[in-house]
Parts: C-alpha cells; structure tokens; sequence
C-alpha cells in the first residue's frame, strides 16, 4: 500500500513543492513586512499550486500514456492554463481609490511567483533562485533607490469631500498659492449634493502642509480635506 502512494517520482516531486514553498515563501515574506494584502501566505500558495500544476503536467499522465499508443500530450498546456489564470488573483490586490490605482506591485508579484512555481515544477532550481533573488532585490531596495533620485520630493494626495456648489477655481487658487504644482485633478459627483475632489501633486520639504490644510478648510463648502500618500 505504502509503495503504491510513493511512486518512482515522489521524492522529485516532494523536493520541487518544498523548494517552491521556500522560494514563493521569500517574496511573500518581503510582502508581508509591508503590510500588503497579498503575504506570506497567499504567495506560498500560489507557488505550491503551480508548481503542483507543472508536476501534473508531467507526471501525471504517463500511466496513460504508456499504455495507449494513440494518447498524445502536450506538458505546456496546464501551466500555459496557470499563467492566465494567476490573472484574477492579481486583480484582486489591485485598489483603485480615487486617482490613486494601489496593489500593482504585489500583483506583479503574485504572477511571478507562479512563474516561479511552475519553473520549480520542472526542476530549473538554478533559474528559480536566481530569480528569487533579483525579485526580492527588486522589492526590498529599488524602492529606496529611486527616492534617492527624487530627492525627497514625494507624490501626494488630497482628498476633498464639498458640497456641489464648491467653486473649484476657489480651491486651485488656493493650492496654488501654496507654491504648488497640481499634477493630476479628479472631481467625482456623489448623490446626497456631494462631490469628491482629488488633487495629486509633489510634496517636499519645505512645504507648510498645515498652512495649506487650514486654508483649503476655509473654503465655502467644504466638510473635509484630509492628506493621503
């Protein structure tokens, strides 16, 4: 009984999910420490699940295979079948909130990590940990490496909740007074005579966020003004 459930395969198969998980552990890790939707675990299991699919692929029809002549197979398809279905997970981490579109990276992350997983699957281990390493080296400090080319300077944010009779020329007067390059505004109409206001521009030192807060609030209808990164 014992030898029929540990094939000829099983221990290549045991040690390719094993290195998955370590590997898809890692990135998830990076991801988990920044507080991002999709963590430790949801990488670990994407990478188990589609390194399972590459081992399917290859191990899993040779019964068949071997004994019909006519059976023919192609050990692409199932993992053709997980690169463009990791899709619907990676959508679920993107966050779209105003202006603002947040979860890219960690969906990108998701996708490689089934990549991942299915080199793993069959057996490329020195392609696998290279990869993990410019991975993480990519999320861990490209972040800090391009703030040094920013020079402090970092995209900002406000959010706006006003009545619908607020003058908007009144409100990008006032930013503008502030010495304040508008980047990106999105005005978005809600029920109840409400609206959204959403202003993008770079932020830096030297800024009196507070100055600027107060006197946006001082506009005739608004409720809200609050600063988002």
């Amino acid at each position: 009984m014992l030898e029929q459930l540990l094939d000829d395969h099983f221990s290549v198969i045991a040690l390719r999910i094993f290195v998955a998980l370590i590997l898809s552990g890692l990135i998830g890790f990076e991801r988990e420490l920044k507080n991002h939707s999709a963590g430790f675990r949801t990488h670990i299991l994407v990478g188990i699940g589609s390194c399972l699919m590459m081992l399917l692929s290859l191990y899993g029809f040779e019964a068949l295979i071997d004994r019909y002549d006519n059976v023919r197979f192609d050990p692409a398809r199932i993992p053709s079948y997980v690169i463009s279905g990791i899709g619907f997970l990676g959508a679920g981490t993107i966050i779209v909130y105003g202006g603002t579109i947040r979860g890219l990276t960690t969906a990108a992350s998701i996708w490689a990590v089934a990549g991942l997983g299915l080199v793993v699957g069959i057996g490329m281990y020195s392609t696998a940990i290279f990869t993990t390493f410019l991975i993480l080296l990519s999320l861990a400090f490209l972040n800090n490496f391009e703030k040094l080319f920013i020079k402090g300077k970092r995209s900002k944010r406000i959010e706006i909740h006003a009545a619908i009779d607020l003058q908007v020329h009144q409100l990008i007067t006032v930013v503008e007074s502030h010495d304040l390059s508008i980047k990106q505004l999105e005005i978005i109409n809600e029920s109840n005579n409400m609206r959204q206001i959403f202003i993008k521009y770079e932020r830096d030192a030297q800024l009196d966020i507070v100055g600027l807060l107060h006197d946006i609030s001082e506009i005739p209808h608004i409720h809200t003004v609050t600063e988002r990164g």
